[in-house]
């Protein structure tokens, strides 16, 4: 065993023996169904702490020769399935860290870099085969399969560090990916290429260099969705296992939506609040806020009002097939956000092709972005949301209804009222703290239409529902009435306890421009 050629199984056996381990070895059925086929060059994307390396660490040890893993998969999915002695420990694995290659290489050329030390391991075992004074790591290769029909399976991860850390160098970049090209396309060693990282294949000029993979995306897994990040039947035993509460377990990590999968939770936040036993926000301990604001404060038109839309709840329309897989050739306020929808800042859902702010955690990251400068009309409704909350909770009609004003004010340079939609967005904002207590539901599906807002508490309080219902250029009344003939009440499956209900009109045609409100409370029983 290697540390590039045939790396073994001891980093997975490390994984599952480690206090949490959730199987997704059924992942492997998937690739031998590609492996030695036209579909097999594959690239998965995904944000960091979502599970890339260990992924990796399990396709080194099923597939790489020299070792003996059925023992270590012994009881896992991947063992019942038809393929599973058919490829097991069967090839000679290739298995690349590129961001290792890009900090060991120093002043020299990566790829230069890389081809000697691999090729230093290679000819340990198959230096007979080549020439002592070779060089390029592809013809050696070439040269072994020839001799011998020798496939080799390669696992390159961290594939795109050299776009996100040399940014600036096109050239680079290029050179890079003429590399894996070579290496990679339509040679006859190739059984299998999987690469992993945060963004999908470069493409530069006309064409992509890399044009033979299949990728795999947040804005769309395909065959991958339910090995992305933790399932909600995963996330339900894990709750179970170490006594955490569930729903607010979502409230927390879950929000990532694909066509099948509609709920993906990220995987290493859960870990971690299992093992701490506390709700708190993990994203930080791999990635600062400044990173989040950096691409925030960008000057394309409408990004800041998108921005402010989905802070309030809201989602966004994307156009995400113009981005061009980097951190740095921006034209469009759409390549910004599908950047964010690629490093996990944003979720996305394919079937409507619109983005949105996937879960408390991720919200906690846009409000620490925000809190350092650049965003002080949002940071003042922020602040003043959880006044709001109480005045709402002590029916106080009129406190409400001044305070949307003031939040209206405060937003108004941002996001524009113009229907009810931008209005709930611009509500949903100013009760942005409720997000301690409550989960916020926009739409909720009621059986006879949709309450346009739902704040449903989590079991740590003892707080009442609130379903809000709001009006544009209407009454208040209207609203109530609306919310007990449609019964929307009964949406609240499960729920007992005190509701209340909420109605707010926005008058445009009023002198002040003024919300009005009026709140009443209602028990629910079983």
């Amino acid at each position: 065993m290697g540390v590039y050629l045939n790396p073994g199984n001891k980093s997975f056996e490390e994984s599952t023996r480690s206090k949490i381990y959730v199987d997704k070895t059924n992942l492997i059925a998937c690739t031998n169904e590609l492996v030695n086929t036209r579909d097999k060059y594959i690239c998965v994307s995904r944000p960091r702490r979502f599970g890339k390396s260990m992924t990796l660490e399990m396709l080194a040890a099923y597939y790489s020769c020299g070792c003996d893993s059925a023992d270590l998969f012994k009881g896992y999915k991947i063992e019942k399935t038809e393929t599973f002695l058919e490829h097991l420990n069967k090839y000679d694995v290739i298995f690349l860290n590129m961001q290792q290659f890009l900090i060991g290489a120093k002043n020299r050329e990566v790829t230069e870099y890389l081809e000697q030390t691999v090729l230093a391991e290679i000819r340990e075992l198959y230096g007979a085969l080549f020439s002592e004074q070779e060089t390029n790591l592809s013809f050696a290769l070439q040269q072994i399969y020839v001799k011998t029909e020798k496939e080799f399976i390669f696992l390159i991860d961290e594939w795109d560090c050299v776009m996100r850390e040399r940014q600036e160098s096109e050239e680079l970049q290029k050179q890079y990916l003429d590399f894996l090209r070579n290496l990679l396309k339509d040679q006859p060693y190739v059984a299998l290429a999987y690469m992993t990282g945060i963004l999908p294949v470069k493409k530069y000029g006309i064409h992509s260099a890399l044009n033979m993979f299949a990728e795999y995306s947040m804005t769309n897994q395909y065959t991958f969705e339910e090995y992305t990040g933790f399932t909600e039947s995963e996330v339900q035993q894990l709750c179970e296992r170490f006594n955490m509460d569930f729903s607010e377990t979502s409230s927390w990590y879950d929000g990532y939506r694909f066509r099948k999968v509609k709920h993906v939770y990220n995987p290493r936040s859960v870990v971690s609040a299992m093992n701490c036993r506390d709700f708190s926000n993990y994203w930080t301990s791999t990635e600062t806020y400044e990173a989040l604001k950096r691409y925030m404060d960008m000057d394309f038109d409408g990004l800041r009002a998108d921005i402010v839309q989905m802070l309030g709840g809201g989602r966004v329309e994307v156009n995400t097939r113009s981005f061009q897989n980097d951190m740095r050739n921006f034209k469009t306020k759409d390549d910004v956000l599908t950047l964010l929808i690629h490093i996990g800042y944003l979720g996305y859902d394919s079937e409507t092709k619109e983005a949105f702010i996937p879960n408390k955690e991720i919200i906690e990251e846009f409000e620490n972005a925000m809190s350092v400068g650049g965003w002080p009309e949002v940071m003042r409704v922020l602040k003043a949301s959880e006044k709001l909350l109480e005045d709402t909770l002590l029916c106080d009609e009129k406190s409400v209804a001044e305070a949307l004003d003031k939040a209206h004010m405060e937003v108004a340079s941002i996001l524009t009222y113009n229907d009810e939609n931008s209005l709930a967005c611009a509500i949903g904002l100013a009760y942005y703290s409720a997000r301690k207590d409550y989960r916020l539901i926009r739409e909720l599906p009621t059986g006879r239409g949709f309450a346009d807002i739902a704040f449903l508490p989590l079991p740590h309080t003892d707080k009442p529902a609130i379903i809000v219902e709001l009006k544009y250029d209407k009454t208040v009344t209207a609203a109530i009435q609306q919310i007990k003939d449609r019964h929307y009440t009964q949406a609240l499956e499960g729920y007992t306890g005190e509701i209340l209900l909420v109605g707010i009109n926005y008058d445009k045609n009023n002198e002040n421009k003024s919300h009005s409100c009026i709140i009443e409370k209602l028990e629910k029983n079983i």
